[in-house]
């Protein structure tokens, strides 16, 4: 895989009280993904990247909502999430200090 992929595939941290409740408790972080990326490729991506020991990797697809507007109706589209189980050792900090 080319360098270049592994930050396509990745592409922003899910925040959400859900999200830094399981980053605190069970080192598990969450992350929105490409829609047609494999486990396989999110797991080497991630070490690739981050160098970090992966214990466990779990997806789903969220569906889109309906959303309304003024004028308009519409539905969001699909969505793929990660839910990353990382060694106890290992951590990804994703909080952007802007000063």
């Amino acid at each position: 895989m080319i360098k270049e992929n592994y930050f396509k595939i990745l592409k922003f941290p899910h925040m959400s009280e859900k999200s830094s409740i399981m980053k605190e408790k069970n080192n598990i972080i969450v992350i929105k993904i490409l829609k047609t990326a494999t486990k396989k490729e999110i797991f080497i991506s991630l070490t690739k990247i981050f160098n970090v020991k992966i214990k466990n990797i779990n997806t789903l697809i969220i569906k889109g909502k309906y959303k309304k507007n003024k004028n308009n109706h519409y539905y969001e589209s699909n969505w793929k999430k990660a839910y990353i189980t990382l060694e106890k050792k290992y951590n990804i900090d994703f909080n952007i200090n802007i000063n």
